[in-house]
């Protein structure tokens, strides 16, 4: 039965594949260290403008302001209202999630869990974080396509990318502009649980008509992930501006988003060598050296995860879930 399929994996299976992703980050770093020179690296990074680093950092705080944003202009869409300090409150208690805990949906949880009792519906709370990261990865595709087309395509062909960006753009628009539709498609699956399937498939047919009937509250959000994609490309450029590494913010652009999309693979710990695999074969393919990208992308890491402590005393001090009131 469906309750029994949708039961979490045993302790044992789970604490195989944290051993197993940290197995992966911790190879594919070592392989990478070992082909880079460790000491120039580090005196590369101590040498790293203040500056330049102050900015990097401010250019993150902007970028996790545009997320909270669009998150809002998304929850508004389903009518539920709530100040703008509460959701950064509890997005900065995601960051710390996603980039401490072993896996790289505790952000998520965090988020949906916050939301689910004033949105009354654990599903429709769900349904908005799955909308923001579906919004947010087609933007991805998009950041990256213009930053290849304005790089003169060098490293990533931009035609790929170009596709890449219209597929996903044409497979969601039918979601939105059809939800009925999309609910005739997934009545099949009641046969495993007709009324508890059923309720869900329902839950998501409400969601999508609503975001359906606020085109305006769509539209904020992609131009809210537009900016925050962009504020992140800036942050990885400041951060090679202050290690003297002369990459351009439209290689950035590129390599960026590409290094994102491949750290949504559970196979690494947090991305970590995942990432800078990706930006050291991406760095190599423009003409600068592995060990600039392995370097941007460990600074790039250490910085994010400096600005997600403040998510620690941040979870410590609030409740544990946000109130229901009016937004102002």
């Amino acid at each position: 039965m469906l309750p029994e399929l949708l039961e979490p994996p045993s302790h044992t299976r789970r604490h195989l594949l944290i051993v197993l992703k940290l197995g992966v980050s911790a190879i594919l770093l070592a392989v990478l260290l070992r082909s880079a020179h460790v000491t120039e690296l580090w005196a590369s990074a101590r040498q790293a403008s203040l500056p330049w680093l102050a900015a990097a950092l401010a250019f993150y705080l902007v970028n996790v302001l545009f997320c909270v944003w669009r998150w809002r202009a998304l929850l508004g869409a389903q009518n539920i209202h709530l100040p703008a300090r509460s959701l950064l409150s509890s997005y900065l208690v995601a960051l710390f999630f996603n980039n401490f805990l072993p896996s790289n949906i505790g952000g998520d949880v965090i988020r949906i869990t916050d939301t689910a009792g004033p949105a009354r519906s654990k599903t429709l709370a769900t349904m908005v974080v799955l909308a923001d990261r579906g919004i947010g990865l087609i933007v991805l595709v998009l950041i990256a396509a213009v930053g290849a087309t304005m790089a003169a395509g060098i490293g990533v062909p931009a035609s790929w990318l170009w596709l890449g960006f219209l597929f996903m753009a044409a497979a969601a628009t039918p979601v939105v502009l059809a939800p009925s539709g999309v609910g005739r498609l997934l009545q099949p699956l009641t046969v495993l649980h007709p009324e508890w399937v059923g309720g869900r498939i329902d839950n998501l047919t409400t969601t999508l008509e609503r975001f359906r009937s606020s085109p305006l509250a769509l539209g904020t959000c992609f131009a809210g992930a537009v900016l925050a994609q962009g504020s992140i490309v800036l942050f990885y450029f400041a951060v090679a501006t202050a290690l003297g590494i002369d990459a351009t913010v439209w290689h950035l652009a590129v390599i960026v988003p590409l290094s994102f999309v491949v750290q949504m693979l559970p196979v690494s710990m947090n991305g970590f060598g995942v990432r800078e695999a990706t930006f050291a074969v991406y760095f190599v393919q423009i003409g600068l050296s592995k060990s600039a990208g392995l370097l941007v992308s460990l600074v790039g890491a250490a910085l994010i995860m400096l600005v997600s402590l403040i998510g620690a005393p941040v979870y410590v001090s609030r409740g544990h879930r946000l109130s229901a009131r009016p937004a102002p």
